[in-house]
């Protein structure tokens, strides 16, 4: 895997490893560590066979910047309104949820240097900067996505080694909530803690010279690391703090709060992991979002850099303290999305049967009942 498909499998995983980085220990937790690690492993294999459906949709379509074009191409005129809508809709929360955590964030580091801001003037800055780099290009996301993936997962080895001497084998036994439908209902948020899907067209366009065995490849290596970074990370927070104490946190802020008996400085350090967590996701949907609206609205970057960042901005500054709420909402959303929306336009595109040489996503027909069960499941999960 030359570097360039490296760099892309890489922002996958820092799409993924965002918000539910932070917010997995705080729903998952008290349900126990067995169950827990069960249902994530069970999300993660369901959510990486939806983004190889996508794959193979937008190989078989003939690509496209954003999932407006290979809706059009594969669904028609209706399929591509209802995909415009959901994508929107997915993006949006996940951006806001994205701002609202890097925003708690960057007013309590701002406060450790001396200096005041407001919450709101956290949001605005850093959706300004953050947002400017997306508009650079995929590009400079990927080279600059490096080097951030690295400081990240550096600042990870260093957390969990500063807190294996405090770390309790007994808290890995307890169990605060022995209720079973409370944890399936914890689905939406583990689904969206994967939600990577979004940038696969962005990246097929990007190695457009990679062959169909490289792209498939690319997508389960940039799943597999958040998946091993999220169970490391939900045995070292578990280990170190009760689950009843967890259950109790709603922010970014307090989670980095409970560890700070551990060691002095190793607030500082987290802060950095799960600011670096964000800053990568933010980057992976915002390109997805960036290039989709450059896809659908042919405007210039100034132009597409404005109709991005707005709405996420103006959601996240009327929606403060609601990190979890809004990322549970974009779990539902992301369901539709990214599991019937790429079955429906594999099953379209098998039917034709035009191109049975090209990449078509392992376990044929049964493997697409899975499919069309796990996004049952996760339904059900919210109506239970």
């Amino acid at each position: 895997m030359n570097t360039k498909l490296l760099g892309s499998a890489l922002i996958i995983s820092g799409t993924a490893l965002g918000a539910g980085m932070l917010a997995i220990p705080m729903v998952l937790a008290q349900f126990g560590l067995f169950y827990g690690t069960l249902l994530m492993a069970f999300i993660w294999f369901g959510t990486t066979y939806s983004a190889l459906l996508l794959l193979e949709a937008t190989i078989k379509s003939g690509g496209g910047l954003g999932l407006n074009t290979i809706a059009r191409k594969t669904l028609g005129k209706g399929g591509q309104l209802v995909s415009n809508a959901l994508l929107y809709a997915l993006l949006i929360c996940l951006l806001m949820a994205y701002i609202l955590g890097a925003a708690d964030l960057l007013t309590k580091g701002a406060s450790s240097l001396g200096l005041t801001l407001s919450f709101t003037q956290s949001q605005i800055l850093f959706t300004l900067v953050a947002g400017a780099i997306v508009a650079c290009g995929t590009g400079v996301i990927d080279k600059l996505n490096r080097l951030l993936f690295l400081v990240m997962i550096a600042s990870l080895i260093i957390t969990l080694f500063v807190l294996l001497p405090h770390f309790s084998t007994q808290n890995l036994t307890q169990v605060s909530n022995h209720d079973h439908l409370g944890l399936i209902q914890t689905s939406a948020v583990l689904f969206t803690s994967f939600g990577f899907m979004v940038v696969i067209p962005s990246l097929v366009s990007y190695n457009n010279d990679a062959s169909h065995k490289q792209l498939r490849n690319m997508v389960i290596l940039g799943s597999v690391i958040p998946l091993f970074c999220y169970l490391c990370w939900l045995f070292a927070v578990v280990g170190n703090l009760p689950p009843a104490q967890l259950k109790e946190f709603s922010s970014v802020s307090q989670l980095m709060a409970g560890f700070e008996h551990e060691a002095p400085w190793i607030g500082s350090v987290l802060s950095l992991f799960t600011g670096l967590a964000l800053l990568t996701s933010f980057f992976g949907v915002a390109m997805s979002l960036f290039d989709q609206n450059s896809d659908t609205f042919k405007q210039n970057r100034v132009v597409t850099y404005v109709l991005t960042f707005i709405l996420p901005l103006v959601g996240a500054i009327m929606a403060a303290d609601q990190f979890l709420s809004v990322l549970a909402y974009a779990g539902i959303i992301l369901v539709f999305l990214a599991v019937f929306v790429p079955l429906a336009m594999v099953y379209k595109l098998r039917a034709t049967d035009t191109l049975s040489e090209s990449y078509a996503a392992e376990g044929g027909n049964m493997m697409m009942l899975f499919g069309l069960a796990f996004g049952g499941f996760l339904l059900v999960s919210q109506m239970v």
